[in-house]
């Protein structure tokens, strides 16, 4: 009976979902949106793995505050981007920055999704007391203004790199807690669900390889798109002076540290707020282009 049911309902497989992952992700190159924001993406993570041999100066160094765009520099190099209120080049503080996102951002987002993941797909496929509990538990962090969590984290256990994740994972997990679970209520009545029961596979088992799997989809756009807010989230933290410790470069702490000088010299927080917004545009590009693919199937 086991393998009449196999050969009835047969299963996607996990190989093959992954196959066909790789594959639409592939065609991306079909979508003119998902290619430019593939593009802007690219070019902030070449830019953080090369940010030793790229950056002008030394991040930290002390040269020759408030210089222009374009001054030249007293060892005869350029200032590109200038300097700040204590002389330190902004261009190369930028690129140092981009290395702080671009290793933070997806680290806090990786421990969000796979505390959300386990979290929803254990809600909506055990159901019962674990829906019961797990939903009001997300319940109740959603029901906090996310900013106030950040901060509430933070400031208890200190400025850090690990608590920023910490923060991040904490308010972040319950909104992609909601979205899995949706998908696994949807994908549990299938049929091929129903024949992995009828092997008396595990229920673990059931989740991960069955049902995870088979909603990749909604989650793959999800993801870039979170991207985009947990950047936006580290900038926040930054200016608010709660992300990483100075002197260490950061995008939103560079925007905090010179906006008193904002309007007299906007250079020192444009560029900042340029790159924080650019990568943010590379990521929601990315998620169009992805949906976009996605359509089409």
């Amino acid at each position: 009976m086991p393998n009449q049911a196999q050969q009835e309902f047969p299963t996607p497989g996990l190989a093959t979902t992954l196959t066909r992952t790789v594959a639409s992700i592939g065609l991306l190159r079909e979508s003119v949106v998902g290619m430019v924001g593939m593009g802007i993406i690219g070019f902030w993570v070449t830019m953080a793995l090369f940010a030793p041999w790229i950056a002008p100066y030394d991040p930290n160094a002390t040269l020759v505050p408030f210089e222009l765009p374009g001054a030249i520099a007293p060892d005869g190099g350029t200032f590109w981007l200038g300097t700040d209120m204590i002389g330190r080049d902004i261009l190369s503080r930028l690129l140092w920055g981009a290395r702080t996102v671009m290793f933070y951002a997806p680290m806090a987002t990786v421990c969000a999704y796979a505390v959300g993941i386990i979290m929803g797909i254990t809600a909506g496929y055990k159901l019962g007391w674990w829906d019961i509990w797990l939903s009001r538990l997300s319940d109740i962090i959603l029901s906090f203004p996310v900013l106030v969590l950040y901060i509430i984290v933070i400031v208890h256990f200190g400025s850090s790199g690990l608590n920023i994740i910490i923060a991040i994972t904490f308010a972040s997990a319950p909104g992609i807690m909601r979205i899995v679970r949706g998908l696994t209520l949807d994908v549990r009545a299938r049929d091929y669900i129903s024949a992995a029961q009828n092997r008396g596979e595990s229920s673990l088992y059931i989740m991960l390889v069955e049902i995870l799997p088979n909603v990749r989809g909604p989650l793959i756009v999800d993801v870039c798109l979170r991207f985009g807010y947990v950047i936006i989230t580290i900038g926040v933290l930054g200016f608010l002076g709660l992300g990483l410790p100075p002197p260490d470069p950061d995008w939103g702490g560079m925007i905090n540290e010179n906006r008193a000088m904002a309007l007299a010299i906007p250079h020192m927080t444009v560029f900042p707020c340029i790159a924080i917004s650019s990568l943010v545009l590379g990521f929601n590009l990315l998620a169009d282009g992805l949906r976009e693919i996605s359509l089409r199937d």
